[in-house]
């Protein structure tokens, strides 16, 4: 770079580098360099160096024209800022006015409406609504977070000034300043709001401090408030609101404080502006408030046809008027006072309207005509004043003197003046009276420890005709930027002290002297007002050349050359002209004395309490008094105030004038940008050490300069050191944590970086072009190759395919061969296999044959003897089933008749019942005799079937010892045949054994007939036996189902008895003793027997006892004793025992049983024996919810209450599993199950016959019951005392993971310290945050399993937990720019797969769908590391990266992000159009345009859900506790 280089300013503000151009001249462009420069319409205009010759400089600018221009009046623009902006100017490279414009203009494209200054917050006005950004989890958002840190927003203004408030002690203030329209007012209400809700107290009548404010603003802008050229609703006084807080930093109090009405314009208005708003709302008042008030349309009045502008687009003044009166009611005036403001307001108007003319005095003056008489005497009658009076004091003037009292006449000229000061007067008074009633109203707290104050002051204001209020606007606005001047520099001195580095005073330019031109006293232009308005004959021509002749040598004063009474002063902000006009008339601020004895005369209280009698030598004349000189006052105690407290800044800027959004006029923002002091705070950062470079960023940017200074280094300070040295740079400082470098030092590091990167850029692009053609090189080698291949494998080819012909010759020569000679092998083979065939198969059939025939033969034998055993084991059984099947039938019969006799016999069954039994006994016994006689049957049958088989095993053998005997005789006969000679066959037979064997034979066949005969009879006998017995065996189960149901309406009978005689015992009682009987539990007592234990629900244990009581007993004795009455109360006390050894065993840990908690199981057990589900009242309940309550007290101890957890929901699931089906109709009444032996019998009888030798089956572990109201009632109680630990669990949690969130998304800006050399810095692993993360999970995970926590639950806390994560890691990156970077999405990802991994190992039973919650933040995140996102569409980001992500998200994402690593760049201009062109459609839209995410605190299960994941049969094995097991009361606990 030239040496003009060094001219450069080179500024470091909060941290961040820019270059600050003292001038254009010191930039020296070359052809390509991208430049600002100045344009008549828009201000500044961007293009190309085409050209360069000496001092001028051809530009292409970007509309397409070509300019040319002088090198000095030219700027750089930075080709590498991001073309969102960035969200801190200090943060651009180059900060000066095109560079300014270009980032507020990129950032309200996008509507990033907020950009940061240093610390000072520029808004600009949007014009339309962004709801998005003021909810209240935006406002959850920047509580407690760090200034800067997040995206600028007025809640971070407001959060810094609450911190140093409770941090420091210090009372703050916040100076909000713009033009008309630029939104001071909402800017202040924002401010207001969030103050309230950091600082909100519980509200007063339902309402808080900010709402009370809030709701002062409409009576304020409608009185205080009107149209001007540049904004409809400007506010023509200034206001300080202070928010008043008490020491633990709660909001106390509150109060307005106003500055200088604009009162001129209740008097004087200019087209196309408007008077102020509540002319024009009365005058569209409803009819009978228009009839009594006698008013028209504004256009009839005076005060208001001065304008031809009466009404405003989008403006019902109708409607405003009732709201007005409504927002009066609310911060406390009465209706009576209602009446009496709008009177006054009426009064104006009318005396408006009356005009003077020449009376018939000289120079004296009288109302002009009727007209004028008429509005005279209205405006009297609203004043309720005199008629005469009110015309004296318009037209005579009383003058005072030592001897006598004058009147003195008006022309009609000053007559009229006295009129409009009457009516200024009256309302400057009706507006301050106004404001002591809303700080009334809201209530001011005196013994506030601190404030924070927020000033909606008017800005610099610069128009073609500048009056008094110019004037005194500007005053405030030179005192308030002497203000702002010094809190900078304030700012920049601890700065330097706090790095400890050497410094010594800085000077900088002030405005002292503009302060002293206009306020010094004396001599100042005020001064010299005051001065002139005291004389009756000076003018405005005088007063002007006053000021000509005593400023004429003053610097910052100007006379113009074509003007004879204005004078231009020079303004930090410009210099603005004034007409000195009416200059005196407006400062003129004095009581008519007969104004003020006529108006607090007024029979109108409202009206005379307006002007309180003053004292007597006062009230005879009137005292010159100056507006200039008050406001003067007014503000030197502003600024005392501002003094006191702590300033922050917020400049509001209005975009364009036509107040539409979307459009931004560069020299519209450019002044106001000048007005607000902007650029002015900037030259004061740069007169010391304006360039500051923390080590880290220092070494990373610059440490490519002389890479050998990392040799050997250990830290970041030492690098530097050793960097500046070697780079050879004079006058720099190193302080604690940052390099400070002098003006033009950075440029030159820059210069020699750029150097560096330059030469580095050439070596890439030689290696680059050597890469390119030695790949051109390798790519032609290797083609010459792949033909030289495939011509010689053409030749080898055609050679192969002559020598595979010569062998295929060869090889069917050879076959050809081979297949002749098989064939007639083949034929000779066929042959001789078919004559073997034929011979084998001969020899074989007669082999068959024979046994065949042997194999016949045995069979017929062994059929043969089966027949005779089975028949003779047929007739044996056949008998023995007949005889028992009588003797059965005998006795059953015997039996029925009896049961018939004792069932006919009702009226004596109670009598014939222990009979009966002995009888049943007796038949069950002979049934039992029976069945042993069956078994013994059984068992013969079983000897005889023995006996059979073992002679049917014995004639089996005989028959084999017959067989092979005659196989031998065989075997001899034919071995003689071959051995004897042939002779004559002689038959050799033996007659008489072959007759015996045909007898014997006969005989068999008839045993065996005769048997069969006698087993078929046998069985026939057996049936109908069977069929008789199972007759009978019905019958006597009839009898004992109609026994049964005696049995049942006898208990009824009875509990009916029992129950009359106790409510007439009670009767008795009562009447014998008038006092009533004491039941603790509600309901009726009953009869304390010991044979009915009663229990903590006043029901008897069980309905069996009733019936087994002795009925020799009568009712009636049971009652009427005192003994009953002390074993009833030792009962009643027995239970309260019982009901405390309970609760003081489950409080303890007593620990799980079969992973289920034995206290829950426990409680059950006891409540369902108690019978407590089904009682009216009971107060057992009561006892256990009190218990849970205490127990739980102690949240942080997450141990304890996931054991509190775990016994909650398995006692709520065991409730829920008995109550099922019971709250609905009531179940049928169960009969009650058989104790006698007859009914045991009969239900054996009816199971199946095997299961009379199996075990009896377990006892239900849930029974279901009648629940009543106190059951549940407790069920509603434990229900929400589940959902409660569930909630403190989850959010100790995310209490826990919430400090550690925050490290984990700032870690890689935190800890940054790798350099590009890769020598790291570092000293903290930022893993180990993530690290944290898990292991908190892990430690949560292991408390729950120890304690049996169901898995539902613990599904269900750590899905919520990971949304949460999801939420605070999304809506951190979304808020803050320095998270949106291509490192810090790869950092954020290797922790989401820490996560990932975690989920895994805690599997689906307990993870669930945790890793889906995070679905926002591992898309964001997975889009930030993608490289080349300037590739993708639009289509590709929606459809395919990020489809869950909203359109508001992504383009919040893609506008933010930047790569501090690899320098990619963010998504296409066409994508971030497409985006906008969306937003844009659904701007009206409150929901779609919020970009952040909110995290769901409800409880996402319910108890079905519950009793769907649990098990009745998993608490079948659990143990009661032990501790309870030892005590007699609770032996059921056993069972």
């Amino acid at each position: 770079m030239s040496e003009s280089v060094t001219k450069i300013h080179v500024l470091e503000y909060r941290g961040r580098t820019f270059l600050l151009f003292a001038s254009a001249g010191a930039f020296s462009p070359v052809v390509g360099s991208l430049v600002w420069i100045e344009d008549p319409d828009v201000a500044w205009i961007d293009g190309e160096v085409v050209e360069i010759k000496d001092q001028d400089i051809k530009v292409l600018c970007t509309s397409g024209e070509t300019v040319v221009v002088k090198a000095s009046n030219v700027y750089p623009k930075d080709a590498e800022a991001p073309p969102c902006g960035v969200d801190d100017m200090t943060k651009l490279a180059y900060l000066h006015e095109p560079g300014v414009l270009d980032n507020l203009r990129s950032r309200y494209d996008i509507n990033e409406i907020y950009t940061y200054t240093g610390n000072i917050l520029i808004a600009v006005n949007p014009f339309c609504k962004l709801p998005h950004l003021y909810d209240s989890h935006m406002m959850a958002q920047y509580k407690g977070a760090a200034f800067g840190e997040l995206s600028p927003h007025p809640f971070a203004v407001a959060d810094a000034a609450y911190r140093l408030m409770m941090n420091e002690g210090v009372s703050q203030s916040i100076l909000v300043s713009g033009e008309s329209g630029a939104g001071k007012t909402e800017s202040t209400k924002l401010l207001m709001r969030y103050l309230a809700y950091m600082g909100g107290r519980a509200a007063v009548e339902g309402r808080t401090v900010e709402q009370q404010v809030l709701e002062s603003n409409p009576v304020l802008e409608a009185f205080g408030n009107a149209k001007t050229v540049r904004n409809n609703n400007s506010s023509r006084f200034g206001k300080f609101v202070e928010i008043q807080f008490d020491q633990s930093g709660r909001i106390s109090g509150a109060a307005v404080r106003t500055y200088l009405l604009e009162r001129s314009r209740v008097c004087q208005v200019s087209d196309p502006e408007r008077n102020y708003h509540c002319f024009y709302m009365l005058c569209a008042a409803p009819p009978e408030d228009i009839k009594k008030y006698k008013l028209g349309h504004p256009r009839t009045f005076h005060y208001l046809n001065q304008s031809n502008c009466y009404e405003l687009d989008g403006v019902d003044d109708a409607k405003e008027y009732i709201d007005t009166r409504r927002a009066m009611e609310i911060v406390g005036i009465s209706s009576d006072e209602q009446d009496g403001i709008f009177r006054v307001v009426a009064a104006i108007l009318h005396l408006g309207n009356i005009e003077f003319a020449k009376g018939k005095e000289i120079d004296s003056s009288t109302p002009k005509d009727e007209k004028s008489w008429f509005h005279l005497k209205t405006a009297a009658e609203l004043l309720m004043c005199d008629v005469k009076l009110l015309e004296d004091s318009l037209c005579k003037r009383v003058i005072v003197t030592r001897d006598e009292t004058i009147t003195k006449w008006l022309d009609p000229e000053s007559a009229a003046v006295s009129r409009d000061a009457l009516a200024k007067i009256v309302y400057s008074r009706l507006f301050d009276w106004l404001v002591d009633t809303i700080n009334s109203s809201i209530g001011q707290d005196p013994n506030s420890k601190f404030l924070i104050g927020v000033l909606d002051i008017y800005g610099f204001e610069s128009f073609k005709t500048n009056s008094f209020e110019q004037f005194c606007i500007n005053l405030t606005n030179e005192k308030l930027q002497q203000h702002f001047n010094q809190h900078v520099f304030k700012m920049e001195q601890e700065e330097y002290t706090k790095e400890e580095i050497n410094w010594s005073y800085i000077e900088f330019v002030d405005n002292q002297d503009i302060l002293d031109l206009i306020e010094k006293k004396p001599g100042g232009i005020i001064a010299l007002l005051d001065e002139a308005c005291m004389f009756p004959r000076s003018t405005h021509e005088t007063f002007a050349q006053k000021l000509y002749q005593t400023f004429k040598n003053h610097k910052r004063f100007a006379k113009p050359k074509l003007s004879r009474s204005d004078f231009t002063i020079c303004h930090y902000a410009g210099d603005v002209t004034y007409q000195t006009e009416l200059f005196l008339d407006k400062n003129k601020d004095y009581v008519v004395a007969e104004h003020q004895a006529l108006l607090s005369a007024s029979n109108c209280s409202f009206v005379s309490g307006l002007f309180p009698p003053l004292a007597e030598d006062s009230s005879k004349t009137s005292k010159f008094s100056s507006i200039g000189s008050r406001f003067k006052q007014q503000l030197q105690q502003l600024l005392e105030t501002l003094s006191s407290t702590e300033p922050h800044y917020i400049r509001c800027v209005k975009p364009n004038n036509l107040l539409k959004p979307a459009i931004f006029e560069h020299k519209n923002v450019l002044q106001q940008l000048r007005c607000g002091g902007v650029m002015e705070a900037i030259r004061i950062s740069c007169a010391g050490y304006p360039t500051r470079k923390p080590f880290v960023e220092f070494v990373d940017r610059f440490g490519l300069l002389a890479p050998e200074v990392f040799n050997g280094s250990t830290d970041e300070v030492t690098a530097c050191k050793n960097l500046l040295q070697r780079v050879g740079l004079e006058g720099y400082q190193i302080g604690k944590t940052k390099v400070f470098l002098r003006a033009g030092q950075m440029a030159d590091l820059d210069a020699r970086r750029s150097e560096v990167l330059g030469r580095s850029a050439s070596i890439i692009q030689r290696k680059v072009r050597s890469y390119l053609a030695r790949r051109s090189f390798i790519s032609l080698r290797k083609s010459a190759r792949q033909i030289q291949a495939v011509c010689r494998g053409e030749l080898a080819r055609r050679i192969y395919e002559g020598m595979r012909r010569e062998a295929s010759s060869v090889m069917i020569q050879r076959d050809w061969r081979m297949h002749v000679a098989r064939k007639a092998y083949k034929e000779l083979y066929s042959s001789a296999i078919s004559i073997q065939t034929g011979m084998r198969g001969m020899a074989a059939r007669s082999e068959l044959r024979f046994r065949r025939q042997t194999k016949a033969a045995i069979i017929i034998q062994s059929q043969c003897r089966k027949f005779l055993a089975r028949l003779h084991y047929k007739e044996i059984k056949k008998a023995a089933i007949t005889t028992q099947c009588a003797w059965r039938g005998r006795v059953a019969r015997k039996e029925l008749r009896k049961l018939k006799m004792a069932a006919r016999e009702t009226g004596a069954l109670q009598a014939a019942k222990n009979k009966l039994e002995k009888q049943v006994e007796e038949l069950t016994w002979r049934l039992q005799l029976e069945k042993r006689m069956r078994a013994d049957l059984e068992e013969s049958k079983t000897q005889e079937n023995e006996k059979l088989q073992s002679a049917l095993q014995e004639m089996q053998n005989q028959f084999k010892e017959t067989k092979a005997m005659l196989e031998k005789e065989r075997e001899a006969a034919r071995r003689a045949a071959e051995q004897a000679p042939v002779i004559q066959e002689v038959p050799v037979v033996d007659n008489a054994m072959l007759e015996k064997l045909n007898s014997e034979n006969e005989k068999l066949k008839a045993l065996v007939s005769s048997l069969e005969k006698k087993i078929d009879e046998t069985e026939k006998k057996y049936e109908e036996a069977n069929k008789v017995s199972e007759e009978r065996l019905k019958q006597a189960l009839d009898a004992e189902s109609k026994i049964i149901q005696l049995k049942t309406a006898m208990q009824r009978l009875e509990e009916k008895f029992s129950d009359i005689e106790s409510e007439n015992q009670i009767l008795r009682q009562q009447t014998l003793l008038k006092t009533p009987v004491k039941n603790t539990s509600g309901l009726p007592p009953t009869p304390p027997t010991p044979a009915t234990p009663v229990l903590e629900n006043g029901h008897h244990a069980s309905e069996e006892s009733k019936v087994n009581e002795p009925q020799s007993t009568t009712p009636v004795k049971k009652f009427g004793t005192e003994s009953d009455s002390r074993l009833r109360r030792s009962i009643i006390d027995r239970q309260h025992e019982n009901v405390d050894a309970l609760i003081n065993c489950v409080v303890k840990n007593i620990g799980f049983s079969q992973g289920k908690p034995v206290a829950a199981f426990t409680i059950y057990k006891c409540l369902l024996h108690w019978k407590s589900f089904e009682a009216e009242r009971t107060s057992v309940f009561d006892r256990l919810i009190q218990m849970i309550g205490s127990e739980i007290e102690n949240q942080d101890n997450n141990d304890h209450m996931a054991y509190w957890l775990s016994n909650t929901s398995a006692l709520l699931f065991l409730l829920q599993q008995s109550m099922k089906g019971a709250s609905g109709a009531a179940p049928q009444r169960k009969l009650p199950p058989a104790t006698s032996l007859f009914g045991r019998m009969t239900m054996g009888f009816r199971s199946s016959p095997s299961s009379a030798n199996l075990p009896a089956p377990a006892l239900e572990v849930v029974r279901q019951v009648e629940a009543k109201y106190p059951a549940l009632l407790f069920k509603q109680q434990l229900t929400a005392y589940v959902e409660k630990i569930y909630g403190i669990i989850r959010d100790n949690l995310k209490k826990e993971l919430s400090s550690l969130l925050s490290l984990c998304i700032q870690a890689p800006r935190t800890s940054k310290g790798v350099l590009r050399s890769g020598r790291s810095f570092g000293k903290d692993s930022p893993a180990s945050h993530w690290q944290s993360i898990i292991e908190s999970l892990n430690t949560l995970l292991a408390t729950l399993k120890e304690n049996f926590v169901p898995p539902i639950l613990v599904q269900k806390i750590y899905t919520q937990t990971f949304s949460y994560i999801n939420v605070q890691l999304f809506n951190s990156l979304l808020l803050r720019r320095e998270c949106c970077t291509f490192s810090n999405g790869e950092y954020v990802k290797a922790g989401l797969a820490e996560l990932e991994l975690w989920c895994c190992q805690a599997k689906d039973e307990y993870a669930g769908s945790s890793w889906d919650e995070l679905k926002h933040i591992r898309q964001a995140v997975g889009f930030l590391v993608i490289h080349q996102k300037y590739r993708i569409s639009y289509d590709e980001i929606t459809n395919d990266l990020c489809p869950i992500l909203s359109v508001q998200q992504l383009y919040r994402i893609c506008t933010l992000y930047w790569d501090d690593n690899y320098n990619t760049r963010s998504v296409s201009p066409d994508v971030i159009s497409s985006m906008r062109v969306l937003m844009t459609e659904d701007s009206n839209n409150a929901v779609s345009n919020s970009f952040l995410l909110d995290d769901n605190s409800s409880i996402p299960f319910s108890v079905d859900d519950l009793s769907t994941k649990l098990n009745v049969k998993d608490f079948s094995d659990v143990k009661p506790a032990e501790e309870l097991l030892e005590q007699p009361a609770f032996e059921f606990l056993h069972e």
